[in-house]
């Protein structure tokens, strides 16, 4: 094998591996941020100026942080419980048939929720002194909630499971402009595969079942800046992607081709900065935006039919604060702090996700077992606000919500367990007055 083609194969290598991983993933949340262990340790604090190879997945410049290649692989559990209680009403009146109608309300749900194994994988190769090639693969988004046969959201269509499972491959490069200033660009390809059960809608029978999925294209884009040593601010984007869904839906038993159009999911800015205090000692910080107003709303077309599909979210944020202690030359720990608001407010929360503003509690820390093996962990504990489920008693033209009658509240709260394995061939030459040393991971 010559050595001019080990470094193409290296990279063709890690990309299948992170393929075969990411091909699994089964994703709770239906943002999932779960894609680095190491930012797992910090609640994702700066993650956007770099820190590990899996940072490019927020802000592709951080790919100037390789040294000549490396490959990260990660894998998150995530624990999630979300109970919800059906409080009302027990009855409805309905102007057809003119009588009180039983609800089967109140009702325990339980968990609705559903456990999720979140894989990702990454690989980066130094092309020249300035210019790095990276791929990373990934589920972005995803969701899983089940209610029980037995539940009155079900017999009344107003629920049942919903599932979207995302798969992303992100080629980028990022270029060393200057010794403090690197740029990054980078593709998306993106299949989304969605199933949705016991949809009613206002103008049709109840619909039984929503299959559809799609490929999109998108864009990643940042900029790291470094104005003085031991100071990294980075600031990132990764476009929207519009889906149009293509599959079949399914009306009392039968089924008709069928298509989900302007499935638009969100824009994302993430702002990241990591600070030098001491040798041993780093403080991080950084913010996100989510465009999930965006996810205005879809469309589903049957038969010559066109039934909205109302979502109506606001734009999401994120904050965090966290810091990291080097303990040895082969250990360092972090903890981190976040908090997130949600785009689903208390008009427009479903039972199907019945999502609210959230606490991040996150620990973690790297061990450097060797200079080409090094492995990261990181926990992190999520509390949610209790979440009011509103209902509608509007039956004019455009019929309940998504809700329909019930109204009901949820509550919970997520355990996450992050680990990942680094490895690093090969290394810099020593640098030169013309080039200087970047810092690397």
């Amino acid at each position: 094998m010559s050595k001019t083609h080990r470094p193409a194969i290296w990279l063709v290598s890690a990309a299948a591996m992170a393929l075969l991983s990411g091909s699994a993933a089964q994703a709770g949340g239906f943002s999932i941020r779960e894609q680095s262990a190491y930012g797992q340790g910090s609640s994702f604090a700066g993650i956007a100026a770099g820190g590990s190879l899996s940072s490019m997945y927020w802000n592709p410049a951080t790919l100037g942080g390789v040294s000549v290649f490396e490959f990260e692989a990660v894998a998150t559990g995530v624990f999630i419980n979300t109970d919800v209680d059906v409080l009302g009403p027990e009855t409805v009146q309905l102007p057809f048939p003119p009588f009180p109608i039983p609800t089967g309300a109140p009702h325990d749900e339980g968990d609705i929720a559903q456990d999720a194994l979140v894989p990702a994988a990454y690989a980066g190769y130094r092309l020249t002194e300035r210019v790095v090639l990276g791929i990373g693969i990934n589920s972005p988004f995803g969701l899983v909630t089940n209610y029980t046969d037995d539940s009155p959201l079900r017999t009344f269509g107003v629920s049942g499971t919903s599932d979207i499972f995302s798969l992303n491959v992100n080629p980028a490069l990022s270029v060393e402009v200057t010794d403090w200033l690197t740029l990054g660009l980078g593709a998306q390809i993106q299949f989304i595969d969605l199933r949705l059960t016991d949809q009613s809608t206002p103008s049709t029978p109840v619909i039984d079942q929503i299959d559809g999925d799609d490929f999109g294209f998108g864009l990643t884009a940042g900029v790291l800046i470094t104005p003085m040593p031991g100071t990294e601010i980075g600031l990132g984007y990764r476009s929207f992607i519009n889906h149009d869904l293509d599959g079949e839906v399914t009306i009392d038993g039968v089924s008709a081709d069928s298509s989900l159009d302007d499935f638009d999911l969100p824009d994302i800015v993430t702002f990241g900065i990591r600070q030098r205090i001491t040798d041993r000692f780093r403080i991080m910080a950084g913010a996100e935006w989510s465009n999930w107003s965006r996810f205005e709303e879809a469309t589903l077309t049957f038969d010559d039919v066109e039934e909205p599909l109302p979502f109506e979210w606001n734009d999401g944020w994120f904050f965090s604060l966290g810091g990291e202690f080097d303990v040895t030359e082969r250990l360092a720990l972090r903890a981190g702090i976040g908090y997130e608001l949600s785009p689903i407010d208390e008009e427009t929360r479903p039972y199907r996700l019945p999502d609210s503003d959230r606490l991040w509690l996150s620990a973690g820390g790297t061990f450097k077992a060797s200079e080409r093996f090094s492995f990261d962990v990181g926990y992190t504990f999520i509390k949610t606000e209790e979440a009011d489920l509103l209902a509608s008693a509007d039956f004019g033209d455009d019929g309940p919500d998504a809700n329909g009658f019930f109204f009901g509240e949820a509550d919970s709260h997520v355990h996450i367990i992050a680990a990942s394995v680094k490895v690093r061939l090969g290394a810099m030459p020593p640098p030169t007055p013309e080039q200087p040393m970047v810092v690397k991971y």
